[in-house]
């Protein structure tokens, strides 16, 4: 006779169990047959690289213009809290000489037995709403209504001013957060970039980054056939000239590091003319001019959200502050979107 077995009982929920450690095998045996190990990244080729490169240059320069807005907004918004604070803090030494003399009289009323409800304002500590007591104006000498007359217009000034520097310390506040979420976009963009870069040989990497950049730091270039327009124009140009080959720094304006806001408005500044300190706003900062006008000392924007912006020199160059790859340049203005062009004096 055939010996008959048992079969065996399986624990409660092995069975789900088993399924769960199969399907979770065959996942990690799928995420690895399309990874390779599931963590190396694919490897890219010079022109994939050069293409992300120029992509976060592009983007870290945009970034870069908004911070360079953010920063200016700043300063001014610290500049006026600064004058606010000034102006209150001369009207409290104002204020504080007439509320002593008021209280030198006070004392004086006090020695010799009766003290003038009015002049009690120097001892108020609500001196403006003790003003405000309709017994006062009816009590007061002249004299000491004109003194206290100047204390209560004192007092409403500091207030006045008091609330501006609330306002304006809002804004500085804002403008700070601001720069500092623009700050941490441009070094994350341009951390990215050269990581990439990272990945490539030496002559690879010298490849990209001088065609990124474009043109040359030579400075053995004319300006061709056109003259600038006048001293100013062509006293920006000489300055230009002088920096090539200094360092793109984001955020720089000199005198030996620049972005490319930064170089134009250095430039300019050499010349006796104030520019604004970003791109979007210098292309507004004279008269629009078509490419076919151009002239040396005009300036000259790229991309559709005027991010970049160069030093026209004549025939078709310019020199611009490109990226961190490559220092102030000369460069054609072909190699980016062309975006509009503007005549500063």
């Amino acid at each position: 006779m055939a010996a008959h077995r048992k079969p065996r009982q399986l624990p409660a929920g092995g069975g789900k169990a088993r399924r769960a450690a199969t399907l979770a095998l065959a996942g990690a045996a799928t995420a690895t047959a399309f990874d390779g190990t599931g963590h190396a990244a694919p490897e890219l080729t010079a022109a994939q690289v050069k293409a992300k490169v120029d992509r976060l240059y592009q983007e870290a320069e945009a970034a870069t213009e908004q911070y360079n807005g953010a920063k200016e907004k700043a300063e001014a918004a610290r500049e006026r809290l600064g004058l606010l604070q000034d102006e209150a803090a001369r009207k409290e030494e104002r204020l504080n000489t007439e509320r002593a003399a008021l209280g030198t009289v006070a004392a004086a009323q006090y020695r010799s037995g009766g003290l003038d409800p009015a002049l009690q304002l120097a001892l108020s500590e609500d001196p403006d709403g003790y003003l405000d007591g309709a017994a006062f104006a009816e009590r007061a000498g002249d004299r000491q209504s004109a003194a206290v007359t100047r204390v209560r217009r004192h007092l409403g000034e500091i207030e006045r001013l008091r609330g501006a520097a609330r306002v304006e310390l809002a804004s500085l506040t804002a403008r700070q957060a601001e720069l500092k979420r623009h700050r941490t976009t441009v070094t994350g963009k341009l951390d990215t970039a050269r990581r990439l870069l990272a990945r490539l040989t030496a002559e690879e990497r010298a490849r990209v980054t001088d065609s990124a950049a474009g043109g040359t730091t030579s400075g053995d270039h004319t300006a061709g056939t056109a003259a600038a327009p006048n001293t100013r124009a062509a006293a920006a140009v000489s300055y230009a000239r002088q920096k090539l080959g200094s360092p793109y720094v984001w955020g720089a304006t000199g005198p030996d590091a620049f972005d490319c806001s930064g170089l134009i408005q250095a430039a300019y500044r050499s010349a006796g003319v104030a520019l604004p300190r970003t791109t979007y706003a210098q292309i507004d900062a004279g008269r629009r001019i078509s490419r076919s006008e151009l002239r040396p000392g005009d300036l000259v924007f790229f991309y559709s959200g005027i991010s970049h912006v160069g030093l026209y020199i004549g025939d078709g160059r310019m020199i611009h502050a490109p990226n961190p790859s490559a220092p102030v340049r000369v460069a054609p203005i072909d190699q980016m979107p062309f975006a509009g062009a503007t005549r500063v004096v």
